[in-house]
C-alpha cells in the first residue's frame, strides 16, 4: 500500500513539473491542436492549443516505475516497454499531424498493425507468465476460468478494443483524464488485493499522471495529451488488466470506453447499411463518439466530464464488489 501511494505521489509530482516546463515549449515550436472541419463548431477556439502532453504521463509513470519497483524484476522492464511502444505510437500520430499538417495522423490500417504487434508481445508473455497465463476473473461468478487456446484471440482483440476505445474518449477537457484516474484506481485496489506488487506500481503510477496531467487538462485544457498520451493510457489499461487477469472488467470499470466505442461503431455501420439501402447515409447520433453528440444536445464540457466520471466511479464500485478476494 506505502509503495503505491508513493508511486501515485512520485508520478503525479512529475507530470506537473514536466507539464510547468513542456506546455510552453510546445506553444514555443507550435506543437498545436488542429480541429476536424467536421467537429462542434465550438471546438475552433481551441485551435492552436499544445498537443503531446501526453509526454509528461509517459515521463511522469516511467519515472515511478523505475523508483517505486520493489524489486526490479523483469515484470516491471516489460510492462514499461509495451507501455512505451503504445506511447511511441501515438507519437508517431501526433507527429504527422502536427508536422507533416496531415490532420488524421497514421491511417487506422497503420495504427491496427501496429497497435497488433505490440498485443500479440502482451498476450505471449502474458500466457507464459507463472501468475496469469491463460486464466481470466468473470465478474459475478466469483471464481478463475481457464480459456486455453481462446485467451489468444480474446486477448488480442481486448488489447485492440481498449487501446482505441480510449483514444475515443479523449475528445473533451479533462474527459479521459477524469474516467481514466478512476480505472486506475480499481484496478490499483484489485493488483494490492490479490498480491501483484509490480503491476499496483504501474496501476498506481498511472493513477498519479492521469491526476498530474488533470491539473493542466481540465476545462478550459492548458495542453491536450495527444494520442501521445491517450493510446498510451489505453495500453496501460489494457496491460494492467491483462496482468491481473480483469480483461473481462473493463466491460464493467471501463464501461465509459465500451459507450465509447459502441457509439462509433454503431454511428458508423448505422451510416453505411442506410446508405447501401437508401442511398443516402442516416445517423444515430448527431456526432459520435457520443460525448459530442451530448455536447451538441447542449450540454456542457465540464457536465458532461463530470457525469461521465460519476457514472465511470460507480461502475468500479460495482467491480471492486464483484471482485473474487471481497
Amino acid at each position: 500500500m506505502i509503495v503505491a501511494i508513493s508511486s501515485t505521489i512520485i508520478s503525479f509530482i512529475t507530470v506537473c513539473f514536466v507539464s510547468v516546463w513542456l506546455i510552453p515549449y510546445l506553444r514555443k515550436i507550435k506543437f498545436g491542436q488542429s480541429i476536424l472541419e467536421i467537429g462542434p463548431k465550438w471546438h475552433a477556439g481551441k485551435a492552436g492549443t499544445p498537443t503531446m502532453g501526453g509526454l509528461a504521463i509517459v515521463v511522469g509513470i516511467i519515472l515511478s516505475l523505475i523508483l517505486c519497483a520493489v524489486i526490479f524484476k523483469i515484470e516491471t522492464a516489460m510492462l514499461g516497454a509495451v507501455f512505451v511502444y503504445f506511447a511511441l505510437i501515438g507519437f508517431i500520430d501526433d507527429y504527422i499531424k502536427v508536422v507533416k499538417k496531415r490532420n488524421l495522423g497514421l491511417n487506422q490500417k497503420q495504427k491496427l498493425l501496429l497497435q497488433f504487434i505490440g498485443a500479440v508481445v502482451l498476450v505471449i508473455y502474458s500466457a507464459n507468465h507463472p501468475d496469469v497465463g491463460t486464466y481470466l476473473y468473470v465478474p459475478f461468478y466469483n471464481d478463475i476460468v481457464n480459456f486455453g487456446w481462446g485467451y489468444y484471440p480474446f486477448t488480442i482483440f481486448a488489447v485492440l478494443a481498449v487501446v482505441n476505445a480510449v483514444n475515443f474518449t479523449d475528445g473533451l477537457d479533462g474527459l479521459v483524464s477524469s474516467v481514466s484516474a478512476v480505472v486506475f484506481a480499481f484496478f490499483t485496489i484489485a493488483a494490492i488485493s490479490f498480491g501483484y506488487i509490480q503491476t499496483s506500481v504501474f496501476s498506481s503510477a498511472a493513477l498519479g499522471a492521469c491526476l498530474g496531467f488533470l491539473v493542466f487538462n481540465h476545462y478550459p485544457a492548458k495542453v491536450f495529451m495527444g494520442d501521445t498520451g491517450s493510446i498510451a493510457l489505453g495500453g496501460a489499461v489494457i496491460i494492467i488488466a491483462v496482468m491481473t487477469k480483469l480483461q473481462i472488467y473493463i466491460l464493467l470499470a471501463g464501461i465509459i470506453y465500451v459507450i465509447e466505442a459502441l457509439s462509433v461503431a454503431l454511428q458508423i455501420s448505422y451510416f453505411k447499411y442506410t446508405r447501401i439501402k437508401t442511398g443516402q447515409g442516416k445517423r444515430i447520433f448527431k456526432m459520435a463518439p457520443i460525448h459530442h453528440h451530448f455536447e451538441m444536445s447542449g450540454l456542457s464540457e465540464k457536465k458532461i466530464v463530470m457525469i461521465f466520471t460519476l457514472i465511470t466511479f460507480l461502475a468500479c464500485v460495482i467491480a471492486i464488489l464483484t471482485l473474487p478476494i471481497i
